[in-house]
């Protein structure tokens, strides 16, 4: 059945959607709150080798963006090597994760979206919405409506739509984690370009890689137990975010410090946050996906991930459904648990970053352990999640 779809949001999971929509032969609209320059320049993602497979299932090449990223090293604030992991094993041809900025992703998904058709509305924040019997029809905060067969909700962690969907919902659980990082040139970290390195500091968590051109990618995670308000945050200057980051590492062997005194601009903080189980991911006409539904903590790079697979499944499901209730009822059951799984691991991933002086030896231990079990054996206690596939042409109901 072909649907008139009301997409909320114009990030990686809108955009996606919209691309996995118009090639299943529905007719998607964006609908983004922002105008064109919203994007966040300076943060940059991993694509693991699951996220690669789900944009092929959509026929989107992104081997023009960042670098290839195939494996992470892990060592503690002592210096000691804790061990290698892959980033899940490599597709048939040879393909390993990417490493990329969230700004040249998002652009390329939404020029491809275009290229194909698509229609993006910028400046179109969603207020409310509300079935119309055969439809949806969504408010937007410039006074103007809109109407579709269906409306999706792929507009983030805060999401209006889930609001909409399902108002008892849980909201974002802060992690106890802030971010920052940046971009360093003229600094020599002795390691492999495109491999990146996990610091287990003695008192911070750190992370970075060497792009093939030297240039060093770095982010920061401090743990903060109390969450700041938006406003403390914007008023820590970059130089005080360096300052801080610089006392947070003195102790620490490695690059860190290096990685930092050379960077020219550190990136403004933010919060970590992932999204407890949604009770209710749709209603009526209308559905979240992405980090509307099951937001994930940055700890293991798959929130990009998870929303590419989420649109090519919904896009699957309303192709091969009977009607839009059948749809998301589908959608649900094939995603709910691999993405609730996904998000607790993040979340214990994220929870040894922000460990106190006291639990980090043992943790430093039991990751030593697992790590020579998992070289020895030839295994990722991980590898469920980089290989999922999925395959565009499987009806549904197989």
């Amino acid at each position: 059945m072909a649907y008139t779809t009301m997409i909320i949001g114009g990030g990686i999971a809108g955009a996606a959607s919209a691309i996995a929509l118009h090639k299943a032969g529905l007719d998607p609209v964006v609908y983004e709150a922002y105008d064109r320059t919203a994007d966040n320049a300076g943060v940059f993602l991993t694509l693991a080798v699951n996220a690669l497979d789900a944009l092929r299932a959509l026929d989107l090449d992104v081997g023009g963006l960042g670098f290839d990223t195939p494996r992470m090293t892990i060592t503690s604030g002592s210096g000691r090597r804790l061990g290698e992991l892959p980033y899940g094993t490599a597709l048939e041809d040879g393909t390993v994760s990417r490493t990329v900025k969230r700004a040249d992703l998002y652009r390329a998904l939404r020029e491809e979206a275009v290229r194909r058709g698509v229609r993006i509305e910028f400046g179109k924040r969603l207020v409310d919405a509300e079935p119309t019997g055969d439809g949806v029809r969504a408010r937007f905060a410039d006074g103007t409506a809109a109407e579709g067969d269906v409306l999706i909700g792929a507009d983030g962690l805060r999401s209006r739509t889930r609001e909409i969907i399902a108002p008892d919902a849980p909201g974002a659980r802060y992690a106890g984690l802030l971010n920052t990082g940046g971009y360093a040139r003229g600094v020599r970290t002795g390691a492999e370009p495109g491999v990146m390195n996990a610091l287990f500091g003695r008192r911070c968590f750190f992370a970075y890689t060497v792009h093939p051109d030297g240039e060093v990618w770095w982010v920061a995670n401090p743990a903060c137990p109390t969450e700041p308000t938006p406003a403390e945050l914007s008023a820590i200057t970059p130089e005080a975010w360096r300052a801080r980051l610089t006392e947070l590492f003195r102790r620490d062997r490695g690059p860190a410090a290096e990685i930092i005194a050379a960077t020219e601009r550190v990136f403004a903080g933010w919060n970590t946050y992932d999204l407890p189980a949604v009770p209710r991911w749709h209603r009526d006409r209308m559905i979240i996906i992405g980090d509307a539904a099951h937001a994930t903590a940055p700890s293991i790079g798959q929130g990009a991930a998870m929303a590419v697979e989420d649109a090519v499944v919904l896009a699957k499901c309303l192709r091969d459904g009977q009607d839009a209730g059948t749809a998301f009822a589908a959608f649900e059951r094939l995603r709910r648990e691999r993405v609730e799984r996904v998000v607790e691991q993040g979340n214990r991933v994220g929870g040894w970053k922000a460990l106190g002086p006291i639990a980090r030896l043992p943790r430093d231990l039991i990751m030593s352990v697992a790590m020579r079990r998992a070289a020895r054996t030839g295994t990722d206690p991980s590898q469920w999640i980089y290989d999922h596939h999925l395959d565009w042409d499987e009806p549904i109901g197989a």
